[in-house]
């Protein structure tokens, strides 16, 4: 199965299980690339917030016109934030975002409960390292990786390049199938 990829400068399609790093600089225009990976050749997606909150997540996808009803937004913020939240279908909360064990149950979760062509955005990994740190970072991201493999599933990760040693970033990129770079101007480039 092949999804189609609608960026910039990418292939116009990758195959089902591809993870995708997104390096941006650090105030880089990251929400356009995000939302046209989410809302190409979809039928759900989830989408894992360690940087805002769900509201925010829902502003975002309701300006960018990406279809909120085949939306879960995994928030992993508002309840360590002290705002008190229920678990809803199409939000999903976890109590603190270095809890990392229940970030991957609930993307599990997620693509067990859903079929189709599915699609995971997690924003972002800087944050995942800032809360804990890169090695515990690094696992929960090859189970996430392991899970869009065996589903069948997509997934774009975001990491802010210019916060991190060129080598913590070289280790990131090994990780993935391809790597989109924003640069400041906006402009997109892509290894595959």
């Amino acid at each position: 199965m092949q999804y189609s990829l609608a960026i910039d400068n990418t292939p116009e399609t990758i195959p089902a299980g591809s993870g995708l790093l997104l390096l941006h600089p650090s105030t880089g225009e990251t929400d356009r690339i995000d939302t046209q990976f989410l809302k190409t050749d979809t039928d759900r997606l989830l989408v894992i917030s360690t940087r805002t909150t769900a509201r925010e997540v829902k502003q975002k996808l309701e300006h960018y016109e990406v279809d909120e009803a085949r939306a879960t937004i995994l928030d992993t913020l508002s309840i360590e934030r002290g705002y008190t939240r229920r678990q809803r279908d199409d939000v999903r909360y976890i109590p603190r975002p270095e809890d990392f064990e229940s970030l991957v149950e609930e993307t599990e979760t997620f693509l067990t409960e859903h079929e189709g062509k599915r699609r995971i955005s997690l924003d972002s990994l800087t944050e995942m390292i800032y809360f804990a740190d890169e090695d515990r970072t690094k696992a929960a991201v090859e189970e996430i990786l392991d899970l869009l493999a065996e589903h069948e599933a997509v997934g774009l990760f975001h990491l802010a390049s210019g916060v991190h040693d060129d080598e913590v970033v070289e280790e990131f990129k090994s990780m993935f199938d391809g790597v989109i770079e924003l640069s400041e101007d906006g402009t997109v480039s892509s290894s595959f």
